[in-house]
This record gives C-alpha cells, sequence and structure tokens, in this order.
C-alpha cells in the first residue's frame, strides 16, 4: 500500500501556510477542512492553504508537495486512530467509532490516489470553490521529470585528495 508524505525543497512553506506540516509525516488531501468555506474565509495563509495544501496527519499543518511512499499497515492503522481522534477534538464527531469510518475513507481516496504512481512521485493539490462545493485536481510529477538530482550535492569522487 502507498501514501504520500510531506517534503520540503525550501523553506516556502514556512512562510505561506499559518501551520506547516513537518517534512516526513503522513499526508492527506484534507480537503474537508474546507467544506463550509465561501469566498469570504479565503484571504491570506487560509487562502492559500485552501488553493494548494495537503494536510499533514500528525501536525495538521499544510505542506505544497507530497512524495509517495509505501506505508507499513501497522502506520496505517495508527494513522486511521490519529485522524479518527482528529475528528473527534476538532470536528465534534459523536465518537471515536463513528470518527473512524470517516478516517478510513480519507486514508482509503488517498491511498487510491498514491496507489497508480510509483515511489517518489510527487504529487500537487489545486482546489477551487464551485457552486457544488470544494473542486480538487491534482498533478502528478514523475521522479525523473521532477529533477530530483537538482537537490542532491554534487561533487567528484574520483579526485586525488590533496598531496602535502
Amino acid at each position: 500500500m502507498k501514501l504520500a508524505r510531506a517534503i520540503h525543497f525550501d523553506d516556502s512553506d514556512t512562510r505561506v501556510f499559518h501551520n506547516p506540516a513537518r517534512t516526513g509525516e503522513w499526508c492527506l488531501s484534507g480537503g474537508f477542512e474546507f467544506s463550509n468555506w465561501s469566498e469570504a474565509d479565503l484571504t491570506g495563509k487560509a487562502r492559500q492553504a485552501f488553493a494548494n495544501g495537503w494536510l499533514g496527519c500528525e501536525t495538521f499543518g499544510r505542506v505544497s508537495f507530497v512524495a509517495v511512499t509505501r506505508i507499513e499497515r501497522s502506520e496505517y492503522n495508527a494513522l486511521v486512530d490519529m485522524l479518527a481522534q482528529h475528528f473527534v477534538e476538532i470536528y465534534g464527531a459523536p465518537s471515536l467509532e463513528a470518527a473512524r469510518g470517516v478516517a478510513l475513507e480519507e486514508l482509503a481516496q488517498m491511498a487510491d490516489l498514491c496507489d497508480e504512481h510509483a515511489p517518489n512521485t510527487l504529487l500537487t493539490v489545486a482546489r477551487a470553490l464551485t457552486e457544488s462545493g470544494v473542486r480538487e485536481t491534482y498533478r502528478v510529477i514523475e521522479a525523473q521529470e521532477a529533477g530530483l538530482e537538482q537537490f542532491a550535492i554534487h561533487g567528484a569522487l574520483d579526485e586525488e585528495p590533496h598531496k602535502h
């Protein structure tokens, strides 16, 4: 099974989101957070979170890019519990058991999105408010297309050491 983890290429997320997700935490689309929003809610950093932020499952912060990766069943089960607890504490779900079904749905949607992509594929999300609610679209950036080598440290390994 695959999900996606938060990834940062620079510190821009710390400037554009109220609460940036932590690098490496598991993420969801998190569009449910905006289900009751209107245009009036879309200002400043809240607008940025709405427009293109994935939701971290530990900090419940936002991130611009996620990378597809494999997840162990035990990690997945822990995420279900964490998300269900969030739905009870923040959204007023009547019980952990009731919230668990919604958490499973959210994680299954993300797993379906990630399943068709190779590990290290980058994903972005774009949201728009429409008359029928929030519309999400996803952009896929294949690992080779992302030019990940530009973030690697380059150096020659075959150089002779300096002689004195």
